[in-house]
């Protein structure tokens, strides 16, 4: 791990030898955003909109974006080539350095963090059996469309779906279903896949999005939708989505059974075409 390439501030570097100022904003007011990109077999995932989502994380908070799209790609690119394997790309953007104040600094240069990790494949036993989640109260702020690196709330909740079991907290405010601590949501009723439509209260997926084209591609029936709690608790499957995840499927609610407690059929098609998507990625790749 001590030899391991990053990118930080302009230069590539072994990570043991990055060095961030403790007045850096980021890490004084988790001041700054982030992204995590997929790339199968050297070929970035949907790198559009990863980008898109970025600009619009950073506009929302007011910092430039220090490099034109075109850079980051070289950044990325000279990142992976020596890497082996599917790989996950964290980038990590903060305001920078400044003494502490909570307005704004007048000038300053954003520190920017990038780096590539293995993306471990997911356990037999979690696609054979799916996995435990919990449903808790959302409490986090109200801009979740944002993908701040402040994530403490999300922190919270994670933890407390881990100390009761479960590898997922699926979260409800006013009644309905927003997302995971760390991933989107979908439910199957009546053969009908539904997610929640985009808004503050949820961050735009991009897997999400993924999912949800696939299932228009392959003619599977599906409504981007309001999920109440109630609609959650009697769905016949849920899934969640991230970018490192994927889509796994949940078959265990709340310490009970979803439908019959194994993977239903709906989520087993959607997982075999978005394996088909991702060896065509690699395949762009190779060629």
């Amino acid at each position: 791990m001590s030899d391991k390439q990053i990118f930080l501030n302009g230069e590539y570097m072994p990570i043991a030898e990055a060095r961030v100022s403790v007045l850096d904003r980021g890490f004084i007011f988790g001041d700054g955003v982030y992204e995590v990109i997929p790339a199968y077999g050297h070929k970035t995932f949907r790198l559009g909109e990863h980008f898109r989502r970025l600009n619009n994380s950073l506009s929302a908070v007011q910092i430039e974006n220090p490099y034109t799209e075109k850079q980051w790609a070289e950044i990325f690119t000279t990142l992976l080539t020596s890497a082996q394997g599917d790989q996950s790309i964290y980038l990590h953007i903060t305001r920078g350095v400044a003494p502490r104040d909570h307005g704004f600094p007048a000038q300053t240069s954003p520190t920017v963090f990038v780096m590539c990790s293995p993306m471990t494949a997911t356990a037999a036993t979690l696609l054979e059996h799916g996995i435990a989640a919990i449903t808790l109260d959302d409490i986090r702020w109200q801009y979740c469309r944002i993908k701040s690196i402040a994530l403490l709330p999300n922190i919270l909740l994670r933890q407390e779906a881990i100390d009761n079991d479960a590898m997922e907290a699926i979260l409800i405010r006013d009644g309905f279903v927003t997302e995971g601590s760390a991933s989107n949501m979908f439910i199957v009723k009546g053969g009908v896949i539904k997610t929640p439509p985009h808004s503050d209260q949820l961050l735009p997926g991009i897997t999400r999005d993924l999912i949800v084209e696939l299932a228009h591609q392959h003619k599977m029936a599906c409504e981007e939708t309001s999920i109440t709690e109630q609609e959650l608790l009697g769905a016949d499957e849920i899934w969640l989505s991230s970018s490192t995840k994927e889509v796994l499927p949940i078959t265990r609610l709340n310490g009970k059974p979803v439908a019959n407690g194994k993977p239903g059929p709906v989520w087993k098609a959607m997982y075999q075409h978005y394996q088909v998507y991702k060896q065509q990625l690699r395949d762009q790749a190779n060629s």
